[in-house]
Parts: structure tokens; sequence; C-alpha cells
């Protein structure tokens, strides 16, 4: 995902209030002092930046699964749709989160692997197992 943005990212100083308002939750949130670019292109669209903004907080925050294992969640989807920013964005998360070479190397592993046999499940269509299907 090489070249120029779609739309320029609005910095801090440029934004509105209601903007410049989501910055700082984003900056307080995450123990921050500054706002990455993909923020910084939503800002075009206020709503869409707090909702965004909202439902990612409420999605990452801690529940029934480690920080660390929903980083690496979201690395596995962002490789397998092929978004670079959000690989890069949260690898580097997951790194800051304790994940180590090793255990990035086996999760893109694991995304390469699922993502072959998804294909060939999809293409050849085998009945699904009664043993897999939920029991009521």
């Amino acid at each position: 995902m090489t070249g120029k943005p779609v739309v320029p990212p609005i910095e801090y100083e440029a934004a509105s209030d209601e903007v410049r308002a989501v910055y700082d939750d984003i900056m307080r949130t995450r123990k921050v002092d500054w706002i990455n670019n993909f923020w910084k292109v939503l800002a075009h669209d206020p709503a869409l930046l707090r909702r965004t903004w909202e439902d990612l907080k409420q999605v990452m925050a801690p529940g029934a699964l480690d920080p660390l294992v929903k980083e690496m969640l979201y690395i596995a989807v962002s490789a397998t749709n092929g978004c670079e920013y959000c690989i890069y964005s949260h690898t580097a998360s997951a790194r800051a989160k304790g994940m180590s070479e090793a255990q990035l190397m086996e999760l893109l592993a694991v995304v390469g692997m699922a993502n072959q046999t998804n294909r060939l499940a999809n293409g050849l269509r085998p009945p699904v197992d009664p043993q897999f299907e939920p029991r009521g």
C-alpha cells in the first residue's frame, strides 16, 4: 500500500474541536503523545472517526481474550486482507505486548495454511462432517 493517501492526514493543530476530542481520547487511552495516520485520514469524517474509535476501543478492551491474542488475530486478518498499514500497526502493538519473532512467524505460517486449506475446501465443497456441527 504505497503511494499517496487518498485524503491528506488532518494534524492535531488543524483539527476541529470534535476531532481533537477523539484524538485526545486516543492518546489518553493508548498512553501516547501522538496520533497515527489512520485516525488522521478518518478525521475527514468526524462521525466515522468517532464511531470507528469507539468500536475499536470496545473490541480491543480487556475481555475473555488476552490483549496479545487480540493483536495477533488482528495481524492474521490484516495479512489475509492484504492491509499493509494494519499489518505494521498491529505487529508493532503485538511486539509491545510481548510477541516474539518466533510467535509472529508461527502466526503467519498458520495464516498461510488456513488460507490454503480454506481455498481448497471452498473449491472442493466437501460436506461438513456431523461431528463438527454444534450440538443443540
